[in-house]
């Protein structure tokens, strides 16, 4: 399995490794173990540039990460060396640090154009639905899903799925867009069926979660090691998404993404 990886059959090339930007956009309401300063301008510039370096090419933001969003859109360079994930449904206020929902085909049109905006950029390469757990209800009442893959009609978006809680939201996400997010760690594997049902359909697969949110169990020598050995080892993976605002721990994760590609 390659560092470098295919987005399922959207045409996007992704690396196994992606970094996830929660913390250079929101420090309250997060479930860390440890508490972090959003770091400023300069150290989130360097952060991109060493993770490009690296063989980093996917970042996944989100309106819920607070001012994510504005500030790739201000730090960004060269936008296509990225593919950048965005979401639509969960909206976070800055002021009370309180998230609601809005799954609405009429939200979806107005949070996209508005992530299109702040990011600076004419297309987003993958929009999720950020869930809030009722996959289903999502995706075959309130139409979220539908209003998305218009989006990509229109060429807004290159390639549309869903961040799911659910096995069976996860797998209904797969039969009508093209990417599903699952969580997946050593201490969590009940999703791998939506994983499987990827692998055999040419879907993509974005891990989140895969050491638990800084929560992982410390039992066996690296763990670390250990959960991208076994996230990056099952078919159907296309990335893991992991968030970090230390260099340090960025160069060694992909060191040891690539140890569990085999390079």
């Amino acid at each position: 399995m390659a560092f470098m990886r295919p987005l399922g059959n959207t045409g996007l090339t992704v690396s196994a490794l992606g970094l996830g930007t929660v913390k250079i956009g929101r420090d309250k309401g997060v479930k860390y173990p440890n508490g972090f300063t959003i770091p400023d301008d300069t150290a989130v510039r360097d952060l991109l540039a060493r993770a490009r370096d690296l063989g980093i090419n996917l970042i996944d933001t989100a309106p819920a990460y607070g001012h994510s969003e504005t500030r790739l859109g201000q730090l960004l360079s060269a936008r296509q060396d990225w593919v950048i994930v965005t979401k639509v449904g969960e909206e976070f206020d800055n002021d009370s640090g309180d998230s609601h929902f809005d799954f609405t085909p009429e939200h979806v049109q107005r949070s996209v154009a508005r992530s299109l905006a702040r990011l600076n950029t004419d297309y987003l390469d993958c929009v999720l639905v950020h869930s809030d757990g009722n996959d289903l209800d999502i995706i075959q009442r309130l139409g979220t899903l539908d209003a998305l893959n218009a989006l990509k009609q229109q060429g807004l978006i290159r390639a549309t799925g869903m961040s799911t809680k659910t096995v069976a939201g996860g797998i209904a996400t797969l039969e009508k867009a093209d990417v599903a997010m699952v969580t997946y760690n050593l201490a969590h594997d009940e999703e791998v069926p939506v994983i499987e049902h990827a692998a055999r359909h040419g879907k993509g697969i974005l891990i989140k979660k895969a050491f638990a949110s800084g929560h992982l169990c410390q039992d066996g020598d690296d763990p670390v090691q250990e959960s991208l050995n076994r996230i990056l080892g099952t078919d159907g993976v296309s990335s893991i998404i992991a968030g970090t605002i230390n260099p340090q721990h960025l160069q060694e994760n992909v060191s040891k993404a690539r140890r569990a590609c085999g390079e």
